[in-house]
C-alpha cells in the first residue's frame, strides 16, 4: 500500500505528506480541496451546526482502524478567504483524518502540527 495524494493540489502535497508521516500514517488516499467561503459556511452549518464559514473542517472515513481494502482516509475542505496559512491548514485538517483531536487532547495535536510546519518551512 502507498499514499494516494493525487487529489491533492500540487503545492500543498508536501505538508500534507508530512502531517501523515507524523503521525504515522503511510498508506491511503485523501482528497484536499480549496473551496469558497459560501461552500464552507455551507459544509460547516449541514455537519457541525455552526452557521458560519470557518477555515478548516475535515471528514474522516477510516481514520485509524483496519480496512478490507484500500484505505480512504477523509476529505479536508479549506476556505482561503478564512485562512492565515493555508498550509497549516492543511496540516490541520490532515491531523484530525488521523484521529487527533485538539479539543479532547492535552496539546498534543497542536504541538505535532507546529512540528510538523517547522520541518517543512
Amino acid at each position: 500500500m502507498s499514499l494516494d495524494l493525487s487529489d491533492v493540489p500540487a503545492d500543498l502535497r508536501e505538508p500534507v505528506a508530512a502531517a501523515l508521516a507524523a503521525a504515522g500514517v503511510d498508506d491511503g488516499h485523501l482528497a484536499v480541496e480549496l473551496v469558497d467561503a459560501l461552500r464552507i459556511q455551507e459544509l460547516n452549518r449541514e455537519h457541525r451546526g455552526k452557521n458560519a464559514p470557518t477555515d478548516v473542517l475535515a471528514f474522516p472515513i477510516d481514520e485509524t482502524g483496519p480496512t478490507a481494502g484500500p484505505r480512504e482516509l477523509g476529505d479536508v475542505a479549506i476556505c482561503p478567504e478564512h485562512c492565515s496559512d493555508v498550509t497549516e491548514a492543511a496540516v490541520h485538517g490532515v491531523l484530525h483524518l488521523c484521529g487527533y483531536d485538539h479539543e479532547a487532547d492535552a496539546g498534543e495535536m497542536l504541538a505535532l502540527q507546529a512540528s510538523v510546519l517547522a520541518g517543512i518551512v
